[in-house]
């Protein structure tokens, strides 16, 4: 099938950075099969299976969420203005302890369509929360169901209790190498290759040696990934000293976890010695400002990690640290963020956030030959942005800039993944938002329950201003 889409603004995000501002592209079945000016592709392909007008849109590639945790779309708001220790064991743990699989499929859902109207075509999903079997198959089904392009991170604990680590989501070294290999067998690289698996150990402090070795292993056995929170915060780089006896970039190295297939996520506390390392092995960074912003976890070492040559890709991170799932929200919040920080404007460019939406995000994942930019061959996932949606958007004079500073998710009225049109004039195509959203509130509503999480309707209090609680 062909597909010709017209009288479009399209940055390519190509190796040139190339803007065509009266451009075209053809779409092949799932691939981009030829780019040009309108006036020469309408030329070269005058019966197409299917035109799509696009004048006065932009056409971006589709953006890229290196992280997130999609079960906590069902908790938002109810984790907020709280250290990570409270976070973690009055709302995180409570819920997890009784998540179902048909609870993880209906967060997926909610999650992964909140990113796509945002123009989040790919998404990495770490469900590390496991009380009992089958809860990553409903994150599988969600990607297959909505069409989108997903990569699903199998989770463990099985240590650190004593550090706060949750004793009833903590699993057995054999039952996680079982189920990884029934989730590789059953969902990897299947949905012409939309879905992937890969190992997604909570952190390294919460993860004995003996697992992340296993999973490591596993990974390698099917030429997949490895990702895993690096750094957050200066207590989880301090417990994994405590459990191991070495930091945590320390037991990568220890551990011989180190290759371009390990994306490691936050890296807040990092040190210049650290990014060395990372660089040395090409392995990737994800970069969560949002979450780490409304966690306060400190702010990471971006600009040096750019500046060292290191791929660092955006992270939205869960919903229960973030409260949303708009990629054009996190684009604006990470450009300002470390213009602020370093008390310098130029920290980091528009420019630069969209290819770490992009191309760089592709990188992180090892698809930069897949997706990650408008090129001929490469997928056809791209997005449909339209300046008119808003006041806010308007005037657009520099379209990059006005996506990441001015705009909202109003202004993303389609998206295609894989050449499948799987939202237009701002609706989805593969499901019902109104019956997404129905599901999201209930299923939630249903969690908060069983979890006896009363931060919430008439159970939430009213606070102007907190102390921070007494150090130990």
């Amino acid at each position: 099938m062909e597909q010709l889409i017209l009288n479009a603004v399209v940055v390519t995000v190509d190796p040139q950075r190339r803007v065509l501002w009266d451009g075209a592209v053809l779409v092949r079945d799932d691939r981009i099969a030829d780019i040009g000016s309108t006036a020469d592709l309408k030329a070269k392909y005058p019966s197409p299976d299917r035109t799509i007008d696009a004048g006065g849109k932009v056409l971006f590639p589709g953006f890229i969420n290196n992280h997130t945790h999609l079960f906590q779309t069902l908790l938002k708001g109810i984790g907020d203005d709280m250290e990570l220790s409270d976070w973690l064991s009055h709302m995180m743990f409570p819920a997890a302890v009784y998540l179902e699989p048909e609870d993880t499929y209906h967060a997926a859902m909610l999650g992964l369509s909140e990113a796509l109207h945002s123009g989040v075509t790919t998404t990495v999903d770490y469900m590390h929360c496991h009380s009992k079997p089958g809860l990553t198959d409903g994150i599988c089904k969600a990607v297959k169901d909505l069409g989108v392009r997903g990569i699903v991170g199998r989770g463990t604990m099985d240590t650190g209790v004593e550090y706060g680590t949750c004793a009833d989501l903590c699993e057995k070294v054999a039952d996680v190498e079982a189920d990884l290999h029934r989730l590789f067998k059953t969902y990897h690289d299947t949905e012409n290759g939309r879905l992937k698996i890969w190992a997604a150990p909570s952190s390294m402090w919460s993860n004995s040696d003996e697992m992340l070795k296993m999973q490591w292993r596993v990974v390698n056995e099917y030429g997949s990934g490895f990702t895993v929170h690096i750094s957050e915060t200066e207590y989880a780089r301090m417990a994994t000293e405590w459990v191991h006896g070495c930091n945590d970039v320390d037991l990568l190295k220890k551990l011989g976890i180190l290759g371009p297939n390990v994306l490691m996520v936050h890296c807040c506390w990092i040190n210049d010695q650290d990014i060395a390392l990372i660089k040395e092995h090409d392995m990737k960074v994800s970069h969560d400002a949002c979450a780490n912003m409304y966690l306060a976890d400190g702010v990471a070492p971006l600009p040096e990690m750019l500046k060292a040559g290191v791929t660092v890709g955006l992270g939205l991170d869960g919903a229960a640290s973030n409260n949303s799932q708009d990629m054009i929200e996190l684009m604006k919040c990470t450009a300002l963020l470390h213009k602020n920080n370093k008390l310098d404007p130029m920290a980091i460019t528009a420019e630069k956030v969209l290819e770490m939406a992009t191309i760089d995000g592709a990188r992180s994942i090892g698809l930069d030959n897949e997706i990650g930019s408008i090129e001929v061959g490469k997928k056809a996932d791209l997005v449909f942005f339209d300046p008119a949606a808003s006041q806010k958007s308007t005037p657009m004079h520099n379209p990059v800039s006005t996506l990441v500073y001015s705009s909202g998710m109003q202004n993303i009225v389609g998206v295609m993944v894989d050449g499948k049109m799987l939202m237009e004039d701002g609706r989805l195509l593969t499901a019902s938002d109104a019956d997404i959203i129905a599901n999201g509130q209930r299923t939630a509503d249903a969690i908060c329950c069983r979890g006896k999480i009363t931060n919430r309707r008439e159970g939430h209090k009213w606070e102007s201003f907190k102390e921070k609680k007494a150090e130990n």
